[in-house]
């Protein structure tokens, strides 16, 4: 039998090399990340391997797709991972190097219900990690998140005959192909490929180019997985002043970023101005709304108010819900509600019916935005963004705070907040007129301003984003006077601030 994975190894023991190591705070809300040596090792992968496998029987499958993100430790690792799949009795489908989007695809393209992505998405190097599903299209949440947790650190495996690896040869081609689907683009356009050296660079101009855009401009497309300028990231700062400046030099029509994985996108437009995907997800809603009328769009905690007060969305019956933030909440929220699409504020995006499969693919959220441009010939993409009404959001910033204690400070945040609620109370001279605790708490201004603080679900970190209807200094203000403030010493140092 397999031994019990144990949390206190040192790497560089003779323990380590014989024993299982998994610290238990890999285990996230919605998925699987840890710092590979000091966190887990490959015995321990291969522990989660035969716990992931051991789980699939439980709920009655057996087959199961693999991939791999382009980290210099990914191969190792997923191959780790297999040999817990296998020992599970389980039939391993390995389709190679692979962005998640792929993996997913790769569900519906073989009929395979069960998914297992090994990668740290756009986590620093050191991060490992394994993204799980077995219903297509979702992915796990917490409740299968903690079944998962209890068969690997309880050690209840069940080792079982049968176990296969099936080489699985041309399904990048195949997503490739059926991506480019989505959009088809007659209109001229010169589009920057922006991906900061990660595993989209393997794909996502091929996939452009066959969506019809003329001219797609590689922009650190080349594989490189020391990320020699900065964390494929579409949400942090540093990436998305990259694009900015590729759209000014090369006289682009718009930037696409992709993140380490190919599950998100981010988007700067012809002017170099980014557009949080919050924002590119609203005009993406007002444009479908014609063309769907009375459809349901799902956007997570994060997300710009204007959603809530839009006009063209009203006109034509369309209802938005918020919900918590999170790929496999808003995934499983927008097949739960048959939703036309999910938006999240990170750059992940979910197209149903015949936008899309329902996963999160940022190269389905490109053709859904290519789409959008060729139904609107004589605009540019700042236009479209013109048209939206004036709100002004923040970064999403995130001050360093520990697994262990992080959800406890946002639960002491939450009570403050409602307390104040409560007391009818103000921030900056407007009363609060909701207060929203789905997902950390979101609290509502009389002007409609907001302000958020929840947990990261897969780092150790605390979330904050602000918006304000008045302006930039409000919503500044709104963070250095009002959430900085309050969260003071039970935070550390932040990734970025306004």
């Amino acid at each position: 039998m397999f031994s019990a994975p144990r949390a206190d190894l040192v790497p560089n023991t003779a323990a380590y090399e014989n024993e299982p190591l998994v610290k238990a705070t890999g285990f996230r809300e919605y998925d699987a990340r840890w710092l590979f040596g000091p966190e887990i090792n490959l015995l321990g992968v291969q522990a989660l391997g035969l716990g992931l496998g051991t789980y699939i029987h439980e709920l009655g499958q057996s087959k199961i797709v693999v991939g791999h993100d382009f980290r210099s430790y990914s191969s190792s690792i997923k191959n780790a991972l297999i040999l817990g799949l296998i020992s599970a009795g389980c039939e391993v489908h390995d389709i190679g190097l692979a962005l998640s989007p792929t993996a997913y695809f790769a569900q519906f393209d073989l009929d395979i219900p069960c998914v297992a992505m090994v990668t740290a998405s756009h986590n620093e190097n050191g991060w490992t990690g394994v993204k799980m599903g077995a219903q297509k299209p979702l992915t796990f949440g917490p409740d299968e998140m903690s079944r998962l947790k209890a068969i690997v650190l309880g050690a209840e495996f069940v080792e079982r005959d049968g176990g296969k690896l099936i080489r699985v040869q041309g399904e990048a081609q195949r997503y490739i192909d059926d991506v480019a689907k989505r959009a088809s683009i007659t209109r001229p356009l010169k589009v920057i490929a922006a991906c900061g050296n990660g595993t989209a660079g393997a794909f996502v101009v091929e996939a452009l180019q066959k969506m019809g855009v003329a001219e797609v401009v590689p922009m650190d497309t080349d594989l490189d997985f020391t990320f020699p300028k900065y964390n494929p990231n579409p949400e942090d700062a540093e990436m998305l002043h990259a694009m900015a400046h590729a759209v000014h030099e090369h006289k682009a029509d718009l930037a696409f970023g992709f993140d380490g994985d190919g599950d998100r996108c981010g988007v700067v437009d012809d002017e170099g101005e980014e557009i949080f995907a919050d924002k590119i997800g609203l005009m993406l809603a007002r444009d479908l709304a014609p063309l769907h009328p009375g459809a349901t769009f799902v956007v997570d905690v994060k997300s710009t108010g204007l959603y809530a007060t839009d006009e063209i969305l009203k006109a034509h019956g369309c209802q938005v819900i918020y919900w918590k933030t999170g790929h496999s909440y808003i995934k499983r929220k927008s097949a739960e509600l048959g939703a036309l699409a999910g938006f999240e504020k990170s750059g992940h995006f979910f197209m149903n019916g015949e936008l899309g499969y329902g996963y999160d693919c940022g190269l389905t959220a490109a053709a859904a935005v290519l789409a959008m441009l060729d139904r609107n010939p004589g605009k540019k993409l700042s236009d479209l963004k013109k048209a939206l009404p004036v709100a002004f959001t923040s970064l999403t910033m995130s001050p360093h705070c520990g697994d262990e204690v992080k959800y406890g400070v946002v639960a002491d945040v939450v009570k403050e907040y409602e307390d104040l609620f409560a007391a009818g109370g103000s921030i900056l001279g407007r009363k609060i007129t909701e207060v929203i605790t789905v997902n950390g708490v979101r609290v509502h201004l009389e002007d409609g301003s907001w302000v958020l603080v929840r947990a990261s679900s897969n780092k150790p970190e605390v979330v904050v984003v602000v918006e304000s209807t008045q302006s930039e200094d409000d919503m500044r203000a709104l963070f250095r006077q009002e959430v900085k403030p309050r969260l003071g010493d039970r935070v550390g140092k932040y990734n970025q601030e306004i």
